[in-house]
């Protein structure tokens, strides 16, 4: 009975340990939950003070805090450390906030944050500044980028989207009202479509006007035909449509001034206009040009697109715009309009320079990271805007046809904007080819 029991229990044992490797490995948030966070708190609550101490992260205590440690309490003085103000576990990490003490600023905590990630055994340490005076450490256990599994809590509402996920465990959402016209570069097959599919995955499902402009004769964006309220597919096509979208944006103008109000969301909902999306596809097809004759085609389409990407916020237009590469090689205009887009979004690219288009301006120290990504890894990106803050971001894999599964099962929340009627796509029947209604051209 004896060596039965001790069978039972080792089997017990054995049977635990490779449940707890194969969680590891196929379900690593159930293995951080029961196994990585005790130990990861544990680890950081025992060596938190010796650790803060040899990345330099103490400074000298005050004078009267120096002098009533010395006097009235009878120790020696030593440097004071960040004070932890919350420590609570996540399902991929540590959250930890910290009051900073006089001396420390978030810059030389973020400057360390690699020591710490070592010093504690987690995948990764961000630091993101709360308040003034309050950080908080955003540690993740494990590669939650490997296998992109967005939050429960993640869902559109109102014109915010979560397309991606942050390296800390956060969605990334693109949000309209703060972050009005984007560019989005990366090379082929680094999951820039993936990143455009998760992003109308997410707008289908919102009371938006979505126009898609894709020059590549629609392949890419054909299939969302029944969620969208304009699509062009030839640069012809595009020079009409955003020439009826510039006078659309007047006429809002008009709107505006007739209320006496200068935003849109501060007119009355019922008098209010639909908020419109516009996907460009391939920037490059737009401004590149293989005549003479085309020329005055594309000057009056990079025109257009500068001046709604100047005031068309304000009338809820918005851009969202992808490409290769979008530098001065594309003629003249390229550079204005692509200083208007404030959000970036850049995945692997080729070289550098590319690199450098699309963050040089806004976050150079994350300019080496796009050129290292692996190929391995489709969708994984750096996402960052004006405010010189940055993350590493990966969208979670979407088919081509989950996007459009969404497109037709929304297709009744497509708004009703009469000026993009002639552009309205039309599917034919099953198994047939998609069209458009011949656009109509804006002098007529």
């Amino acid at each position: 009975m004896a060596d039965l029991s001790m069978y039972l229990e080792a089997t017990g044992a054995l049977a635990g340990a490779g449940g707890l490797g194969y969680a590891k490995v196929r379900a690593p948030r159930v293995y951080w939950s029961l196994v990585g966070l005790p130990i990861t708190a544990g680890r950081f609550t025992l060596t938190y003070r010796s650790t803060m101490d040899v990345c330099g992260l103490t400074v000298q205590p005050s004078g009267l805090r120096a002098f009533i440690t010395r006097n009235v309490a009878r120790r020696e003085v030593q440097p004071v450390a960040p004070k932890v103000r919350r420590l609570r576990g996540t399902a991929t990490g540590l959250r930890v906030t910290l009051r900073l003490p006089a001396g420390l600023e978030p810059a030389d905590v973020i400057a360390s944050s690699e020591r710490l990630r070592h010093a504690w055994g987690v995948h990764s340490v961000v630091v993101i500044e709360t308040k003034p005076g309050f950080i908080e450490l955003r540690m993740t256990g494990h590669d939650v980028l490997g296998r992109v599994q967005m939050p429960r809590k993640a869902q559109p509402h109102d014109l915010v989207v979560p397309v991606a996920l942050r390296e800390d465990g956060t969605a990334f959402e693109r949000d309209y009202r703060k972050v009005p016209m984007a560019l989005t570069l990366g090379a082929t097959l680094s999951g820039k479509s993936m990143y455009q599919r998760n992003l109308i995955k997410g707008l289908a499902q919102l009371p938006v006007a979505i126009v898609g402009i894709d020059c590549k004769r629609g392949v890419e964006q054909r299939g969302y035909a029944p969620r969208l309220s304009a699509l062009a597919i030839t640069p012809d096509d595009a020079a009409s449509l955003i020439d009826v979208l510039v006078a659309e944006m007047e006429d809002r103008f008009d709107l505006l001034g007739a209320y006496g109000v200068s935003d849109l969301w501060e007119l009355p909902e019922l008098a209010r206009p639909a908020p419109i999306v516009v996907m460009v596809d391939e920037i490059a097809e737009l401004f590149l040009t293989a005549s003479k004759k085309d020329e005055d085609r594309r000057e009056r389409l990079v025109m257009g697109l500068i001046r709604i990407a100047q005031m068309a916020r304000a009338v809820g237009i918005y851009l969202e715009i992808c490409g290769q590469r979008f530098g001065s090689e594309l003629g003249k205009g390229a550079t204005m309009l692509r200083a208007q887009l404030t959000g970036r979004v850049v995945h692997r690219v080729n070289d550098k320079q590319t690199a450098e288009m699309g963050l040089g301006d806004i976050a150079p120290e994350a300019v080496p990271l796009v050129t290292t990504m692996p190929a391995d890894r489709p969708g994984l990106a750096v996402a960052g805007d004006a405010s010189g803050g940055w993350s590493r971001i990966r969208t979670p894999f979407t088919t081509r046809e989950e996007a459009a599964a969404a497109c037709r099962e929304f297709a009744h929340m497509t708004p009703d904007v009469p000026a993009l009627d002639p552009f309205r796509p039309s599917p034919v029947p099953a198994g047939g080819p998609w069209s458009t209604v011949t656009p109509v051209p804006a002098t007529k």
